[in-house]
């Protein structure tokens, strides 16, 4: 079976059961716009879940998985299980711990859109020694296929949590010693002058927008990369690339 097609579980029963034991590694769920029957139950059991639904003609269902028995459904698989954001964070102080290290870098994605650029930037948090990597469910690209193949591999070396809401998360990594920066093309501190030798949670945000303005107030540190010359900004993967590496840098 080709990698596309592993990723694609098909037929009413099937993607019923996948809601029901592993929702999580979901990414969307397709269905026939025109279906009737059980379809309705399906698509409620993935909208409670949090998962998009979408409704499309039988020849986009037959494309997905040629020659199946779709049933007029369809769902999108993540090609690897995403952690338990908690489960990560605790995961992550237990390892430290076991190596008298109480300084871990946690990368937050902040609403990245391309899965080249999050396949890039996990390869980099792998080489860097980062603990982990956050993610949001909704408006980010999730780890696909194209994911995978940009970091040559890398996203099943390192936790990937997938959550809800990231102004949470950062608000539970403060809770546990976690200082935050943000990356900011005009911020304040630059990567010189940070102190990175902390616990840290590193946020990068969206391609276009950078972070979001509710993000950007929970963090401790705006911090900026200076440019000598004419570009205004690095690549979202580059830029976090640089501000990993001048952290563990930091540290040696």
């Amino acid at each position: 079976m080709s990698e596309e097609r592993s990723r694609h579980v098909a037929g009413r029963n099937p993607v019923r059961e996948l809601l029901e034991q592993d929702a999580d590694r979901i990414e969307k769920v397709l269905y026939l716009a025109s279906g009737g029957g059980s379809l309705g139950e399906i698509r409620r059991m993935a909208d409670a879940a949090g998962i998009p639904v979408q409704a499309v003609p039988q020849g986009k269902l037959n494309s997905l998985v040629p020659g199946v028995n779709h049933q007029g459904i369809v769902a999108v698989v993540s090609p690897i299980r995403y952690m338990d954001v908690d489960e990560m964070l605790s995961s992550v102080a237990a390892t430290l711990n076991e190596v008298q290290e109480r300084k871990p870098i946690i990368l937050i994605l902040d609403h990245i859109q391309d899965p080249h650029n999050l396949g890039a930037i996990i390869r980099s948090a792998v080489a860097a020694g980062a603990g982990g990597v956050v993610i949001p469910e909704r408006g980010a690209a999730p780890v696909t296929a194209a994911a995978v193949k940009t970091s040559a591999g890398t996203v099943s070396q390192i936790p990937i949590a997938r959550v809800g809401n990231i102004k949470m998360v950062i608000q539970a990594m403060k809770e546990r010693g976690y200082w935050i920066a943000g990356a900011e093309g005009s911020g304040p501190t630059t990567l010189w002058d940070m102190d990175w030798d902390r616990a840290i949670g590193l946020v990068i945000g969206s391609e276009e927008k950078g972070m979001s303005r509710t993000v950007r107030e929970l963090c401790d540190y705006e911090v900026s990369i200076p440019m000598r010359g004419p570009a205004e900004s690095l690549n979202a993967s580059v830029a976090a690339a640089v501000l990993l590496f001048q952290a563990i840098r930091c540290r040696v």
